[in-house]
């Protein structure tokens, strides 16, 4: 089980103070040239719809808990809020650290002292039972510190100490992914969500084996002759389906689904992402990338690939143009598969300005990217105008994690590109990334959202919608045409239809509805956002 749904050991980077000087600098100018053109801001206000009764009975009552000052009732308004999806999200990075610690403890796992790294017993010396945080709250206290952003300064940049966590606590989740999984799903319900897309990697050491064992070839296409040659491949799309068998299992059974006391997140619709590592050699990033594609046409449960790992590292710095490359070429191979990319999560002072020129646009023009996650640094990439232009017209959306963001990249307010992005109309979806590690949840996204950018009832209505219609779940929309741009409108099969109109879902509809698995997740979000807008006055 080792690694199995892992996400990758990545190496902390030293950053220099004048690194971090550079930051200070170039966010400050960031600032003051962050606002998007007068016509483009135009045209975002112009697509503003105006809000039903019950929309703007709940609006009202939000701007009454602002004005009240009352941080509880703000927090409870935003947690029952019905908040559609999580489209970026990593498995092993989502878990509560306390249930890690919890188990760790339960099998007897060991902790190594100066590392604060998960070991396999026995415990020898320089370890100790990591059962010992249960009675002894100091080192509960360094294990927290030490596997998530518990107790970071906040003034600090986080980068190194956030991606070193994974090194830490992996070995925990990748022996009980069920387990994981259920712990994570019943978080997202609890939050009032109905989907998840998280991302995995299932039997990815075999698939580093088969890489080291064909090698490097140029030539993608004869490279990947190579990898299905025999149906090598396939032995290891067989091995990640049976493993992620097996994880199923494991969360059925812990989640008690099929008994009379199902946990809340039996209710989740949950598909997978797999995610390669982009710091890894080129032979193996190819093989990851075409074991996740292949898996994507094979098995339902899979929809999409991914490239993780940081972003700055040197060799995801260096392969960047030729794995975008690779990508496109896969995609003519398994064109049923789905592609999101993490691009663009970078800031001036991490990496040289030659790298912040280019990475988001190459995701779209080179690898033909359907969403990309995080998409910071746009306004420093050349002609980023034109790439937002693209991305809007091709209905591109951008999966934004606020607090990762923060945490890792030290961007935020201003000078992070959500208006911009949303005034030249291209998608946004809110997202967690990682909220085990971050120590956050949804409902926090869409409130510093909201009060970051003075965001109205209406406007997070249809981020949520947002999620659920850029989701690469399959079936046909509960909305026509480009949602972003046009505003959300039924269908023709379910005008007049939707939850709250006092019809119920006609013929038509209601074949829909049984046909998409899309459009039934997003008549659950609007059935929600009714029942919401009736209670909360």
């Amino acid at each position: 089980m080792a690694r199995l749904f892992a996400r990758p050991l990545v190496r902390a980077l030293v950053r220099t103070l004048a690194a971090a000087l550079t930051l200070l600098c170039c966010s400050l100018l960031t600032c003051l040239s962050a606002a998007p053109p007068a016509a483009a801001q135009a045209g975002a206000r112009a697509a503003a719809r105006p809000p039903t009764d019950a929309e703007a009975r709940t609006d009202a009552y939000l701007t009454s808990l602002r004005r009240a000052q009352d941080p509880r009732a703000l927090r409870r308004f935003f947690r029952k809020l019905p908040k559609g999806g999580d489209l970026h999200n990593h498995l092993f990075g989502a878990v509560r650290t306390e249930h890690l610690i919890a188990l760790a403890a339960a099998d007897g796992l060991c902790v190594d002292t100066a590392t604060l790294t998960a070991v396999v017993p026995p415990c020898g010396p320089g370890t100790r039972p990591a059962a010992d945080a249960r009675g002894d709250r100091d080192f509960r206290e360094a294990i927290l510190r030490a596997w998530s952003m518990y107790g970071f300064p906040p003034d600090q940049s986080g980068h190194d100490h956030f991606f070193a966590t994974f090194d830490k606590f992996g070995l925990v989740p990748s022996l009980h992914p069920g387990k994981v999984l259920a712990e994570v799903a019943d978080s997202v319900a609890a939050q009032h969500q109905f989907y998840l897309e998280t991302m995995v990697n299932p039997a990815s050491d075999r698939a580093e084996q088969l890489a080291d064992e064909v090698g490097w070839d140029p030539d993608l296409a004869a490279l990947h002759a190579r990898l299905v040659e025999g149906g090598r491949l396939d032995e290891v799309v067989a091995d990640a389906r049976r493993a992620t068998d097996d994880a199923d299992a494991g969360f059925r059974a812990a989640a008690r689904c099929g008994t009379d006391r199902p946990r809340p997140g039996c209710r989740l619709t949950v598909r997978f992402v797999y995610q390669a590592f982009r710091g890894e050699s080129r032979e193996r990033v190819f093989t990851e990338l075409a074991l996740g594609m292949r898996l994507a046409e094979r098995d339902p449960r899979f929809l999409a690939v991914n490239l993780v790992q940081p972003e700055d590292g040197p060799v995801a710095l260096a392969d960047y143009t030729l794995q975008m490359r690779m990508v496109r070429y896969l995609h003519t191979v398994y064109p049923r598969a789905r592609v999101t990319l993490h691009a663009g999560e970078l800031r001036p002072g991490l990496v040289p300005p030659e790298d912040l020129r280019f990475h988001i646009r190459e995701a779209v023009d080179i690898a033909g990217a359907e969403r990309v996650g995080h998409g910071v640094d746009l306004r420093h990439e050349d002609d980023w105008q034109r790439t937002a232009r693209t991305m809007a017209a091709r209905r591109i959306a951008v999966e934004m994690p606020f607090t990762s963001n923060a945490q890792i990249l030290g961007v935020r307010g201003a000078a992070h590109p959500f208006d911009t992005y949303r005034s030249y109309g291209v998608p946004v979806v809110l997202a967690t990334d990682d909220p085990g590690v971050s120590r956050t949840d949804i409902s926090h996204e869409y409130q510093y959202a909201a009060e970051t950018y003075g965001l109205t009832y209406p406007e997070l209505k249809d981020l949520a919608r947002a999620s659920l219609e850029y989701a690469f779940l399959p079936g046909g929309s509960l909305w026509q045409g480009n949602p972003t741009r046009d505003g959300y409108r039924p269908v023709a099969a379910c005008a007049g239809q939707l939850p709250g109109s006092g019809r119920a879902p006609g013929v038509e509809c209601r074949r829909l509805l049984d046909a998409s698995t899309k459009a039934a997740v997003q008549w659950r979000e609007e059935a929600a956002s009714v029942a919401f807008e009736r209670t909360t006055r």
